[in-house]
């Protein structure tokens, strides 16, 4: 079998396993990637995705100058394209970490090119709510915060957790795309290692890497929203 595989994947075995070039530092650098970028993407994404549906119309505070705001900066956001942004914003990126390569500077474009995608999901996830708990809620009372923590995000936790999931498989490909031009990870495999080099079984080896991280993503927020929904 080793002997096969060795035959087979001659160029997967030669990149070996660790070091600067290896399989596990490149299966390293697309977790931190996904990791971090996940969390400071997903945390801005959810401030703006509830602040755009709070401050809706048809919100528990509508306001329509913040409401503008909001829509406007995830509208621009997503329309650049991600290869775009990269370059756009390195100045930036330099100025936060001190570079703009690598897999650490990589985390501030990722963060910017998720958060919009992030924010509209949860607009919409959060759009769902039953209004007529949330005038329940008004009526008996409640703050601004508990409608916003105890119904919005309480009563929405189930489809929010499948907008994340869509969200991190989508981080995962924008990773890879980032790894394409200098910041590691499997990205970075596939091209520099693979495709540039003809190797073409490095780079499916790769791809199948990623397609197992996404397809493990998808498994388990299919069953925390299952778990967590009300119906």
């Amino acid at each position: 079998m080793s002997q096969w595989f060795t035959q087979t994947f001659p160029n997967v075995v030669y990149q070996g396993w660790t070091g600067d070039t290896g399989w596990l530092t490149a299966i390293t650098q697309t977790l931190f990637m996904t990791f971090w970028s996940a969390l400071f993407g997903g945390l801005l994404g959810l401030i703006f995705g509830i602040g755009l549906a709070i401050t809706a119309p048809n919100g528990i505070a509508p306001n329509r100058a913040l409401f503008w705001l909001f829509d406007k900066v995830v509208s621009i956001f997503r329309a650049v394209p991600f290869i775009i942004l990269l370059a756009a914003i390195a100045p930036f990126t330099k100025l936060i970490v001190g570079t703009q390569i690598g897999t650490t500077a990589a985390l501030v474009p990722l963060s910017l090119g998720v958060f919009p995608f992030y924010a509209r999901q949860v607009q919409v996830a959060l759009a769902e709510v039953d209004g007529g708990i949330v005038e329940a809620a008004q009526a008996v009372g409640a703050s601004f915060w508990d409608i916003v923590f105890g119904v919005y995000l309480r009563e929405g936790r189930s489809e929010i957790i499948r907008v994340s999931t869509v969200t991190l498989i989508s981080l995962i490909g924008l990773t890879a795309m980032a790894g394409a031009i200098g910041a590691g990870g499997l990205g970075n495999m596939a091209i520099s290692y693979g495709y540039n080099r003809f190797a073409s079984d490095t780079t499916w080896v790769a791809t199948i890497l990623v397609l197992i991280f996404v397809l493990i993503v998808q498994l388990v927020g299919d069953f925390l929203a299952k778990k967590l929904s009300h119906k």
